[in-house]
């Protein structure tokens, strides 16, 4: 039985593309975060594999809000700013492992990422 199309695409190629709307946040800073919250609440209720997915990303962006800020204070004394630095690297490559994962049909967890929202078990 085929899987039903998710805005024209497949659920493979719509749960990469979940995973990196997350990089939209690089242009729009704080509005970075609105598209994978969008594209999840659409779809989360009709299929299974885009909600998985979508509780992965949003722990991630929730983490990696809580360590961001976390660095801000701790620059005042310098490990802060390679705390940054790491973040930004971390930020920039988990979005585009989950999309590659996610786009061969895996949902793979992303480190350091607190669970916040329940995943569902594999």
């Amino acid at each position: 039985m085929d899987q039903p199309k998710l805005w024209g695409m497949d659920a493979s190629t719509y749960c990469m593309l979940l995973h990196l709307s997350q990089l939209s946040g690089i242009f729009l800073l704080p509005l970075g975060v609105a598209p994978p919250i969008i594209m999840w609440a659409a779809n989360k209720d009709s299929q299974p594999v885009v909600d998985a997915h979508g509780r992965r990303a949003l722990n991630w962006l929730i983490s990696l809000f809580i360590y961001g800020v976390a660095s801000v204070l701790l620059a005042a004394i310098y490990i802060g700013l390679l705390a940054l630095i790491g973040l930004v690297c971390l930020g920039i490559a988990f979005p585009i492992i989950g999309a590659v994962k996610a786009h061969a049909g895996q949902a793979w967890s992303y480190p350091l990422a607190i669970k916040f929202l329940k995943e569902p078990a594999a």
